[in-house]
Order: structure tokens, then C-alpha cells, then sequence
């Protein structure tokens, strides 16, 4: 029967013993990794704080790309939107020149209209002109609302500086003072802008 193994009878080995293996085991180890110790660790925090750094830098500069690209991107909605407002403007409002010029047009045939005596509007002999130059009134005034351009309201209605232009005041008792009671020279819009104002007299109390 064997003996049991008995710590007790292994040697003892005093630390020179052990200084000496230890010794041994070390110059097993490259030099540049034995004092791989706190200097390692602070090696690895520079890294780990230049790694943060740099992460952070291309954080800044990505969330300034980013508002530059946002930037660009609204002015072109805004150039896209001028232009389309442009374009539409240039077609409501292309025949404002010609329409302003025509209304003397308009305005001659009125006369005319307006200055016939109304027996001759019976009379067959002129009957037929003063019907043609109706027709004529009523074709242009046509015209006149497919390129948006109608009548500026007034008779009747309180003076509006942005569409009347008063020429004179009439002493009046059946108008409240500031009415016009009187055009003399019909005004015109086309679509949402003046062509030109009416020209009114408008009603102011007696003296």
C-alpha cells in the first residue's frame, strides 16, 4: 500500500528560489512587453480620448453639411416658387399693355353709343349703325373678361381711394357725403390689379 502524499514532505523554496524562476520566466519575454503595465493603460486612454476627439469633429463638420444641404435645398424650393409665381404673373398679366391702350378704344365707342339721340335709334336709316356699333361695344367688353379685365364698380358705392380717383364734389341731399354720384370716365381691373381708376364725383352736403 502507498503512502498518501503529504504536502509536508514537498521542499520548501525560499524567495531566491522563487526570485530566480521568476527571473528565468521573464527572459522568456520580449523587452518591449515587459512594462506593458500602467504605461499601457495610459497608451490606451490617449487613444480612446483622440478616438472621441476625432468622432466628435465628424459629428461638427456632418451637422454643418447637413444645415448647408438644408440651406441649398430651401433656396431652391424659394427660386422654384419665384419663378413659377413669374410665370404665372407674365401670363395673367402679359395683355396689361394692351388692354391699357385699347380702353381709349372702349371708351370712343361709349361716346358714340351714349351720343346717339334716341330718335335716331328708331330711325331705320340708322338703325342698323347704331345696332353694329352695340354689337361692337359688347364684342370688346367680351374680350376685355377673357383676359380678366372687367368694370371697376362705382356709382353708388362709397368712394375707394385704391380703385376711384374723385375729380369733383356735388352738393347733395339723397347721398351720403363721400358716394359717388357721378363717373366720368369708367375704371378697369384686370384680374386683381388696377388698369385704371374711375374717374368720380362724389357727394358732399350742401351749403
Amino acid at each position: 500500500m502507498q503512502d498518501e502524499h503529504d504536502p509536508k514532505d514537498e521542499p520548501v523554496r525560499d524567495d531566491s528560489t522563487l526570485d530566480a524562476e521568476a527571473e528565468r520566466e521573464l527572459a522568456g519575454v520580449p523587452e518591449h512587453l515587459r512594462d506593458q503595465g500602467d504605461d499601457g493603460d495610459d497608451e490606451s486612454e490617449q487613444g480612446v480620448a483622440k478616438l472621441a476627439e476625432t468622432v466628435a469633429k465628424l459629428n461638427e463638420e456632418l451637422e454643418t453639411a447637413r444645415q448647408e444641404v438644408l440651406y441649398a435645398r430651401a433656396e431652391t424650393q424659394n427660386v422654384r416658387r419665384r419663378m413659377e409665381k413669374d410665370i404665372a404673373d407674365t401670363r395673367a398679366y402679359s395683355a396689361t399693355g394692351f388692354a391699357r391702350d385699347i380702353l381709349s378704344v372702349s371708351d370712343n365707342l361709349s361716346r358714340a353709343i351714349d351720343s346717339i339721340p334716341e330718335e335716331l335709334r328708331e330711325d331705320g336709316k340708322f338703325k342698323g349703325l347704331v345696332a353694329g356699333i352695340e354689337a361692337t361695344q359688347r364684342e370688346l367688353d367680351r374680350v376685355f373678361g377673357q383676359h380678366g379685365v372687367t368694370r371697376v364698380a362705382a356709382m353708388g358705392l362709397p368712394l375707394d381711394p385704391n380703385v376711384h380717383q374723385a375729380m369733383m364734389e356735388i352738393p347733395s341731399d339723397e347721398a351720403e357725403p363721400g358716394t359717388v354720384v357721378q363717373e366720368m370716365q369708367a375704371g378697369y381691373l384686370i384680374r386683381d390689379r388696377l388698369l385704371r381708376p374711375a374717374l368720380v364725383g362724389v357727394a358732399k352736403k350742401p351749403d
